[in-house]
């Protein structure tokens, strides 16, 4: 039985691999239509880039199909394309590209790192299948209406500026947030048991204490688990450069024409970049993986702040029970939170643009209805341990 199985697991091995190769196969062509179905709903550059897209797309398609024939197996004649690929080439057609964008920029996203593993795949198109998500970001944040050239600019440098800068005040609000919340939802859970004031004291310093903690450790093991993909990115970009550096200058001029700038004028920045090996990887990627190298993050700072902010909203309801206990520190705790979760609220607005005091209103009722929630349930185990 033994011999027997391992004499047929070649066989299947065979069939697993002609079945994958005619998968992804498939899923090029698909690909390659897609991107001709999107150009017949644009004109000028982007009609090109579009096209070029399509053509890398076929290139990977004659790969797999190069694979099947040294397998001796024929290669699939090209089939109608899918209902997706359909039903996308017509919305293209039929109202705009732009109108797709968001759903192929979503798949391209999903499949950038298809072929980061795949033995059978060259370099190069690993490369391709991350670039061509960037390059469709980069169109569909071109394709913002009624605006100019110079105002999308604006209007993308200010995005990055409101998702880079006030990162950290935001990650700071949400840890604030996330400190009161819970010490408030715990210490009104003791409260409601009726409890000492000295051990509702200590359940709130425990609180505070170990979810702080709690915070910085998952912080800094997040921000470093980041780090290290980012660092592993540039480094595949920095070997991508290395082995096919003419590639990669076609990647970049293709992202600079997807920006909106000519074919020539592309090509003429993207060969200047790629003179200097540093600024080509820098360029690349800022370009193509989004990334700032010089700004990856501190998981030590990300832990410490986290930290920090955590504990500063956890403290909020915890301060009353220094000076004393009984129900005149319990409503002087619940009036500190109730100011604390509305202001809190109200910065969360701010942030998002949002107005100020029905953010902070409903920030109150959520976070005083979890409080309120736990107060009862003290109440009801403190009542029945009587």
């Amino acid at each position: 039985m033994s011999a027997e199985t391992d004499d047929h697991a070649p066989g299947r091995d065979r069939r697993r691999t002609i079945a994958r190769f005619r998968a992804v196969l498939d899923a090029e062509r698909q690909s390659a239509a897609l991107y001709r179905g999107l150009a017949a709903g644009t004109s000028g550059e982007r009609k090109q880039v579009f096209l070029e897209l399509a053509a890398v797309e076929e290139r990977h398609a004659a790969h797999w199909g190069e694979k099947l024939t040294t397998l001796g197996e024929p290669v699939p004649e090209p089939g109608r394309p899918g209902l997706r690929t359909r039903l996308l080439s017509w919305l293209a057609r039929r109202f705009s590209a732009e109108a797709v964008l968001p759903f192929v920029e979503r798949a391209e996203h999903a499949d950038a790192g298809l072929y980061d593993s795949d033995p059978d795949a060259t370099p190069g198109m690993a490369a391709d299948e991350r670039s061509h998500a960037r390059v469709l970001t980069r169109l569909r944040d071109e394709s913002r209406p009624g605006a100019s050239e110079d105002a999308r600019g604006i209007v993308r440098r200010e995005r990055w500026h409101r998702g880079n800068r006030s990162g950290t005040l935001r990650a700071a609000v949400f840890g604030v947030n996330d400190g009161l919340v819970s010490n408030t939802s715990l210490v009104m859970g003791f409260a409601g048991s009726g409890a000492a004031g000295r051990t509702i004291l200590f359940a709130g310093l425990a609180g505070l204490l170990s979810g702080a903690f709690s915070m910085a450790v998952g912080e800094y093991i997040s921000m470093r688990s980041q780090r290290e993909a980012y660092e592993r990115e540039i480094s595949i970009e920095a070997e991508e450069l290395r082995d096919d550096p003419e590639a990669e200058a076609e990647e970049l001029a293709l992202i600079y024409r997807a920006k909106g700038l000519n074919a020539d004028e592309a090509e003429r920045i993207a060969t200047t970049i790629m003179k200097n090996h540093d600024t080509a990887l820098d360029t690349m990627a800022r370009e193509e993986l989004g990334l700032d190298p010089e700004e990856l993050g501190s998981p030590w700072s990300a832990a410490v702040s986290s930290l920090i902010s955590f504990a500063l909203g956890a403290v909020v309801v915890v301060l009353p029970y220094f000076f004393g206990s009984g129900t005149a520190v319990l409503i002087t705790a619940i009036a500190l939170a109730g100011i604390a979760l509305f202001t809190v609220g109200s910065a969360l607005g701010m942030l998002n643009g949002r107005a100020l005091l029905r953010s902070g209103a409903r920030q109150l009722l959520i976070g005083g209805g979890a409080a309120l929630v736990v107060y009862f349930i003290g109440l009801a185990i403190g009542i029945g341990g009587v």
